[in-house]
């Protein structure tokens, strides 16, 4: 849940560290969900910036964005993400 101010959107944090980004600038910011953003401290202040979907980086969209440190932490970010898959499967295989 949040609320408007005069200096933007109130966004309530969970006990877990939670933060939901509003509709509005979801969709403002292209950001999809399910989907990452790359979150940084930029002058003392935290900044939320939306990453492209490697569907977006692929085949004829490729060509829209530079190589640069975003993109390749996304694409670290989904080797990450590709490993906690296989030991989750393995995981799961190891228990039935």
């Amino acid at each position: 849940m949040s609320s408007k101010s005069d200096d933007g959107e109130v966004i309530r944090v969970s006990k877990k560290g939670q933060a939901t980004i509003p509709k509005e600038l979801r969709e403002r910011f292209g950001i999809e969900t399910p989907g990452k953003v790359l979150i940084h401290e930029e002058e003392g202040k935290i900044v939320v910036e939306p990453l492209p979907s490697v569907e977006e980086m692929q085949g004829i969209h490729a060509g829209r964005y530079e190589r640069g440190n975003v993109l390749d932490r996304l694409q670290e970010m989904k080797e990450e993400d590709k490993q906690l898959e296989r030991e989750r499967d393995k995981r799961l295989d190891q228990h039935q």
